[in-house]
């Protein structure tokens, strides 16, 4: 499929029926009884946003997390607009990058360079922009806040990334394929069975990784 054209209407509507698992995912994720510092969670949203980018461009991909970001807010967020920002950056820094790298070079290799570009991407992104909203979310001075930076901050952004980025991996090809056999995305011959194995195999144990550093990172363990 060529990305470079404009989106169909067979396309608008995977966008939104991916834009509606998107956003029960999201609210799934807020039954994940992890955070730190109690106001960073773990979303898992941007693996379906991400899915989305790599089936249809980084332009869509902003467009969904645009619209799950907006719908969250007005639903079940507690945020506000300082919420919204820092959902639509964090999402897009990642989501919009994968898909930009996917794009260009759509391959094993370049799907997992893409999300390893993501997840550093937002991970700076997010520094960035928690070192200067984070104190007025907070009501706290920004040195307090610089203090939090690399010890919760950093970690937390690679560790939600790598989940997301692993998730993505394995994720990918299921929902990909039955969209294939519903016909709603065209037929791709895609990798071999042994490199599709070997791509879960080395996911699933990232996945297991940065899940027990995420306890570790919110002291459950």
């Amino acid at each position: 499929m060529n990305r470079n054209k404009p989106l169909k209407a067979r396309d608008l509507t995977i966008l939104a029926l991916l834009s509606a698992v998107a956003y029960v995912v999201m609210y799934l994720s807020k039954l994940i009884p992890i955070n730190v510092l109690g106001f960073l969670s773990f979303d898992l949203k941007d693996v379906i946003i991400c899915i989305a980018g790599f089936l249809f461009g980084p332009f869509a991909a902003a467009g969904v997390s645009l619209v799950v970001s907006v719908i969250e807010m007005v639903t079940v967020g507690s945020t506000g607009l300082w919420g919204l920002l820092m959902n639509v950056l964090s999402t897009c820094a990642f989501a919009c990058a994968a898909a930009a790298v996917y794009q260009h070079r759509r391959t094993i290799k370049g799907a997992v360079l893409g999300l390893a570009v993501g997840v550093l991407l937002m991970t700076a992104v997010m520094l960035l922009w928690n070192y200067l909203i984070t104190p007025i979310y907070m009501g706290q001075p920004r040195e307090f806040v610089t203090t939090l930076l690399l010890p919760y901050f950093l970690p937390f952004n690679l560790i939600k990334g790598g989940i997301n980025a692993t998730l993505t991996m394995l994720l990918y090809k299921p929902i990909v394929g039955a969209l294939r056999k519903a016909k709603l995305v065209e037929p791709s011959s895609g990798a071999g069975g042994r490199s599709k194995l070997g791509v879960a195999a080395v996911a699933g144990v990232l996945l297991v990784t940065f899940v027990l550093l995420a306890l570790v990172l919110a002291k459950v363990i």
